[in-house]
């Protein structure tokens, strides 16, 4: 679940996270997305959000006991855009699978596509829109509510933008650094590419956890 940083999380987990491996080689997004860029992506950017949220933890943790004094917001800040960076890393690398052409939903993943969108090109289009269109750098994520309906939306800085109580079940990268080697800064192409290599499998699975 996303935490908006504008709020002070007073009750997050103090278990440590941990840099989850790749569920393929670095190799096989390719031609959509290089190993190159894959390796930059996990080994040094989502390390970086794992050891950020981790660090934030311990600064807590000895508040709590009275080793140390500390700003709690500011913390509460860095352990939000850290934790969600790290979270939201996992959940993109399972999103996705190697590239096929056509690469669109099928059974009763079109069916929910189509019920809450129209079509899976409305659809298709709406989410482009959302990751061409955040300010700076963020995410476009495809979230359910409780009651399994679907919506789009922009997750600014990994925190700013999330909605309470919405799960993430796709969601698609778009800082500078998910695509720059490849793409330099034609953000576009790489979204329209992206969709070959979509898992709509893991999709599925994340809706149907709560179907």
């Amino acid at each position: 679940m996303l935490v908006n940083s504008t709020i002070l999380v007073v009750y997050m987990t103090n278990k440590k996270l941990e840099l989850s491996p790749l569920p393929y080689d670095y190799d096989a997004l390719e031609p959509v997305i290089s190993k190159a860029v894959m390796e930059l992506h996990h080994d040094k950017h989502h390390l970086a959000y794992v050891t950020g949220a981790n660090n934030a933890l311990d600064k807590l943790q000895k508040i709590r006991e009275g080793q140390i004094e500390g700003d709690l917001k500011a913390i509460m800040r860095d352990l939000s855009f850290n934790y969600n960076g790290a979270k939201l890393h996992e959940m993109f690398w399972n999103n996705m699978k190697p590239a096929i052409e056509n690469n669109n939903p099928e059974g009763w993943i079109s069916d929910k596509i189509d019920k809450n969108f129209g079509s899976f090109d409305v659809f298709k289009k709406e989410f482009s829109a959302a990751a061409v269109g955040v300010e700076g750098s963020g995410w476009a994520v495809l979230w359910k509510n409780q009651d399994n309906e679907l919506i789009v939306g922009q997750v600014e800085k990994h925190n700013l933008l999330g909605l309470n109580g919405f799960e993430p079940v796709l969601v698609l990268d778009v800082w500078e650094h998910a695509y720059y080697l490849d793409y330099q800064n034609k953000r576009a192409d790489y979204v329209e590419k992206w969709w070959k290599v979509v898992n709509w499998i893991d999709v599925g699975n994340k809706l149907a956890k709560s179907i």
